[in-house]
């Protein structure tokens, strides 16, 4: 409601009282003040919400913060502890490997001893053997020198190292036994029966010690094999062992690496969230206490508003008694023809000061449209007791310094307000931008499941062809076998019966050339027949050679191509995998990556879930600062330089009133 000193001091058709025109101006004025108390009431109100809607909305992103630190911390935990029950495995592992290579070098060099050892005891017993047999032959050869018996068995007894002590021992007794009775004698011949029987024994001795030595040979060959076979196994179980605990460990440190990588991953998602978490409670601190003053501001401008409109109500009431409208009408203090104001100015109830700082807020109040410069000049022209000047002057400071207060209150409502709404707009940018990135990160995992579904599918169909194509092949290699061998049959057969024939007709026209009666058979035409019979007999040969080329050949080539399309198998001693085993094996990688993207994707769509719950949460916030912090019909700027110039006006009313 515009408000001037012109309405106060306007010309009137009618004869008004200058009390009716100040209790019309009071009454709008408690008008005035009334609706505005309703309307902060009601604006109050909404910003209440406000502040209780945020507080509520950053107090459910903290509960999520919260919420998610615990998650997180509980997964570093789990993490953390398969990565050192893994590790402990690990180090487990590690040494039962060690141990068993330990063990196998440790057998290998025993087996090596062994072998040696026994290299050099069946070196032994050969030679033993070998002059056992060369020691028997002699003796039965020998004369009956027993000189020379003597010497024989000496030397057999230095190369029968296999022969005991005590086995010789015997021999050199029956030896000496003999020489004692005499049947064996250096001087003269004994009898050949006695010598005979006595050199017998001996041989039957050395014979018994051969079999014996052959017997123990035999024993320690089997007790080698049976040694070398004992390793063999040995060294298969423990590197059956080793390889089997190497491969465990390998999927152990590759199961710790990422139990680590995921610890990780979720220490460093836990210092973001904890960051955030305590971004956020340090804001809904800085919010509540915000609102808690904005709050204790508005009940002290309501209770000052109420007092001023209590007051108002009081003054129209004073106003409107007998004792003053009544006097007023009385002595009839109407307008008439001039305002009321430059009647009494006119009068000289006003001096040149007065009636120029009345003209300057007279043209303020109407330049600026400004109620507060209105008021002024209604003072100054008004009737009140004692120095009006000074109650004029003391009104201008008091509006002075109640304009410059609304000033700073505003000023820090203003800065507030850009603050909130500098804070929302950069949390909207960045939950928007993690929305488009958890959104892309989605759209990418899409389309990388959806291809690794379309490679999987690809590879199992060329696996269905590959299976075909070897089923195909499997069965024109067996035609092809069956046709090549009956070729290389009937080629054979057929060599044999050419060759036969050329045998028989060599053999006549050979015999037949010479033959007497004068005909010696068709000699002539012979020659171009056994010339025919032996180009087809080549013709049949490299047939042969041809077919069986060819066979080896196709089979060399079924062999490669089932090789290398199969699966996983030994060929020539070594492990081989074919097109189907390494496509079985991408198949499996693919499918296990599919599911990891599968996870992602879920965990990375909750992300986006969560995410966009905090973009309502910010967008309703937004929505619940407009009201609060933007007028659309003034604008800041407006209002701060509107006070400005009342305050400069109401300062050269202090100037004009000071002189």
């Amino acid at each position: 409601m515009r408000v001037s000193v012109s309405i106060v001091l306007g010309v009137s058709a009618a004869n008004v009282t200058p009390t009716q025109k100040v209790v019309e101006l009071l009454q709008g004025m408690a008008q005035k003040a009334e609706a505005e108390k309703e309307a902060e009431v009601k604006d109050h109100f909404k910003y209440v919400t406000f502040c209780e809607d945020t507080a509520t909305a950053k107090q459910r992103a903290i509960d999520v913060g919260n919420k998610k630190i615990e998650q997180l911390k509980a997964e570093i935990a789990t993490e953390t502890a398969s990565s050192e029950k893994l590790g402990g495995e690990i180090e487990e592992l590690d040494g039962e490997i060690s141990q068993a290579e330990q063990e196998m070098q440790a057998a290998t060099e025993l087996r090596a001893q062994e072998k040696n050892d026994y290299m050099v005891q069946d070196q032994d017993y050969a030679e033993s053997l070998d002059a056992m047999d060369r020691a028997i032959i002699e003796l039965k050869k020998m004369d009956h020198s027993t000189a020379q018996a003597e010497m024989l068995l000496q030397k057999t007894a230095a190369h029968s190292k296999m022969v005991s002590v005590g086995e010789w021992e015997q021999v050199w007794r029956v030896l000496a036994q003999s020489k004692k009775t005499g049947l064996l004698q250096d001087s003269g011949a004994p009898e050949v029966a006695a010598y005979t029987s006595h050199m017998g024994g001996i041989i039957g001795m050395l014979e018994d010690m051969k079999d014996k030595i052959s017997e123990e040979k035999a024993q320690l060959n089997t007790e080698e094999a049976n040694r070398g076979h004992a390793y063999e196994l040995s060294m298969i179980d423990l590197s059956d062992k080793v390889e089997f605990d190497k491969q465990i460990r390998g999927e152990k440190a590759s199961a710790r690496a990422s139990a680590n990588k995921g610890a990780a991953e979720a220490d460093g998602e836990l210092s973001e969230t904890t960051a955030v978490r305590n971004e956020d409670v340090q804001f809904l601190s800085d919010h509540n206490a915000e609102c808690k003053k904005n709050s204790e501001e508005f009940e002290m401008r309501q209770e000052t508003r109420a007092e001023e409109v209590k007051a108002l109500g009081k003054a129209i009431e004073i106003l409107s008694s007998d004792s003053v409208a009544g006097n007023s009408a009385k002595y009839r203090l109407v307008q008439t023809g001039t305002s009321f104001i430059q009647r009494k100015s006119s009068s000289g109830l006003r001096g040149p000061k007065q009636q120029r700082l009345f003209d300057f807020l007279q043209s303020a109040a109407a330049r600026l449209d400004s109620r507060n410069l209105g008021v002024v000049a209604a003072q100054l022209a008004s009737k009140s007791g004692g120095d009006p000047m000074a109650k004029v002057k003391e009104m201008i400071s008091d509006l002075i310094e109640r304009l410059e207060k609304q000033a700073s209150e505003e000023a820090e409502h203003h800065g507030w307000c850009d603050k909130q709404m500098h804070d929302n707009k950069l949390t909207r940018e960045e939950l928007q931008s993690t929305i488009e990135q958890l959104q892309a990160k989605i759209d990418e995992l899409a389309a990388s499941i959806a291809k690794l579904g379309d490679d999987v599918a690809g590879l199992e169909t060329e696996i269905k062809e590959l299976n075909d194509a070897r089923s195909k092949a499997t069965a024109q290699r067996d035609e092809e076998h069956k046709e090549n061998t009956a070729t290389i049959q009937d080629a054979k057969e057929a060599q044999a019966a050419v060759q036969k024939a050329l045998e028989v007709l060599k053999g006549f026209y050979d015999k037949a050339a010479s033959a007497e009666g004068g005909y010696s058979g068709q000699q002539s035409e012979s020659t171009g027949v056994l010339g025919m019979l032996e180009v087809i007999d080549s013709d049949f040969a490299r047939l042969e050679s041809e077919t069986t080329a060819d066979e080896e050949s196709a089979s060399t080539a079924y062999n490669k191509f089932m090789l290398e399309s199969g699966g996983c198998g030994y060929h020539k001693g070594a492990e081989v995998c074919g097109s189907i085993a390494d496509k079985t094996d991408l198949i499996k990688k693919k499918t296990k990556l599919s599911k990891k993207q599968s996870s992602e994707k879920h965990k990375t769509e909750k992300d986006l879930q969560d995410t966009q719950g905090e973009m309502a949460a910010a967008e309703e916030t937004h929505d619940k600062l407009q009201p609060a912090c933007v007028t659309p019909d003034v604008s800041v700027e407006e209002r701060v330089q509107k006070r400005e110039e009342e305050i400069e006006s109401l300062q050269q009313a202090l100037e004009i009133l000071e002189g």
